[in-house]
């Protein structure tokens, strides 16, 4: 995101660590990372001249651009980055760091980071076995149901009946 500034991208709203957070994301997840960084020339409702005001950021190839406009627009479940996972250790990988650094576990394959950002870490034998439809992806998505983080051999197993 150096030369142009794409199309389209998501905006993502900070209280005040934006910067921080796509560093964190651009550390963590392949194909991330952390572009311009551009102050406030002027102070505004909820910082001042000289602070860090966008952040533009890459997340998994998807361009992103980080808003630190203050604590009026919490984040929410509403919005989240599912990221597909191809096996049980890439799954771990981003649980653990998402964790570690503050976040905090959901249901169903869904985690929050220390900013409120909502992740899904998704293994592909899930989306696949739900995609296929049929008895074999309702058991799959009943045994999802009782996961907090996804368990590749527990998904295996339900989709094998």
């Amino acid at each position: 995101m150096s030369h142009a500034t794409p199309k389209s991208s998501i905006c993502l709203w900070f209280d005040r660590e934006a910067e921080a957070a796509a560093r964190f994301y651009a550390a963590t997840f392949p194909d991330s990372r952390v572009g311009a960084v551009h102050r406030a020339p002027a102070d505004y409702p909820s910082g001042q001249a000289g602070d860090v005001l966008t952040v533009e950021f890459t997340v998994a190839g998807l361009p992103c651009l980080g808003l630190n406009g203050g604590p009026a627009f919490p984040q929410s479940e509403a919005f989240s980055f599912q990221i597909a996972t191809e096996d049980q250790g890439e799954t771990d990988r981003y649980w653990a760091a998402i964790l570690a650094n503050g976040g905090q576990e959901s249901a169903c394959g869904w985690c929050k980071d220390r900013w409120g950002v909502n992740w899904q870490i998704t293994p592909r034998v899930l989306t696949e076995a739900i995609a296929a439809g049929g008895d074999a992806a309702k058991r799959v998505f009943e045994a999802m149901m009782t996961m907090r983080k996804i368990d590749i051999a527990a998904i295996e197993a339900a989709r094998r009946g």
